[in-house]
């Protein structure tokens, strides 16, 4: 899956969308000063910049497995405890956390709910796990597959993704022991000038969707980009993308 890629790629495709999620996601998990937290699938920062801000640069740890990624992270945020790994398999002590994030994150573990246990196996009792994923049908990358749709019906979208549904990750939080899990909707709106800012990230080869246009030959891609320019016009145009939440309390 297309993750290997500069951060500043994928900051342009998925960091105009996270960046305005990312305190509200915070805000759910109720990230406080003084807590150590931990960034599960960090990116290129953009949630661990936000937990900096939050808590103290020394007491946040990030993780992802592309290493663009954290050597950008670890570039920016001298201070923050950066890994290269994955979900399944943390590298940190039980307990050691107080509180475990995933942004944007479970749908593309390789096993969602070991990635999920190992959050709570290095979270202390009493602290707090949360993820959230885009929603399948009104998530960010959602205009984009509806118009994969209507030339490649048949093209497997991320609507079947761990989470992208409501009510998933909270049926997973609760599967995996948690206590008192609450679910909730988070939106954010997103203003694209033109229709090129919002086409010219899905070129990048960032996640599934770039996959998908790296995979068209020239007059594919041509197509869709005719069927995308239809639908949403030249710009400017609003994208609302909506991302189900949820958190739980380790026992």
């Amino acid at each position: 899956m297309g993750f290997d890629v500069v951060a500043e790629r994928y900051a342009r495709f998925m960091g105009r969308y996270a960046e305005p999620l990312t305190p509200h996601f915070a805000d759910f998990a109720r990230v406080s000063m003084g807590q150590r937290v931990l960034d599960v699938g960090c990116g290129p920062g953009t949630l661990t910049r936000h937990l900096v801000t939050l808590t103290e640069a020394h007491l946040v740890a990030a993780i992802d497995p592309s290493p663009p990624f954290i050597e950008a992270v670890a570039r920016e945020l001298a201070r923050v405890d950066v890994h290269t790994g994955v979900a399944e398999a943390l590298p940190f002590a039980d307990s050691w956390f107080d509180v475990s994030l995933a942004q944007l994150v479970v749908h593309f573990m390789t096993d969602p709910a070991a990635g999920i246990e190992e959050m709570i196996r290095v979270t202390r009792p009493g602290g707090t796990v949360a993820a959230c994923v885009w929603d399948a049908d009104t998530g960010a990358v959602s205009p984009f597959w509806s118009c994969v749709d209507e030339i490649d019906p048949e093209a497997e979208d991320e609507a079947l993704l761990a989470g992208s549904r409501m009510g998933d990750l909270e049926k997973l939080f609760k599967q995996a022991g948690l206590r008192k899990v609450e679910p909730r909707g988070l939106a954010v709106r997103v203003t694209h000038p033109t229709f090129e800012d919002w086409w010219d990230p899905y070129t990048f080869g960032v996640g599934p969707a770039g996959d998908y246009v790296e995979s068209l030959d020239d007059a594919g891609r041509a197509a869709l980009e005719e069927v995308a320019r239809r639908r949403l016009g030249n710009g400017p145009f609003t994208v609302t993308a909506t991302a189900w939440a949820a958190r739980g309390i380790v026992a």
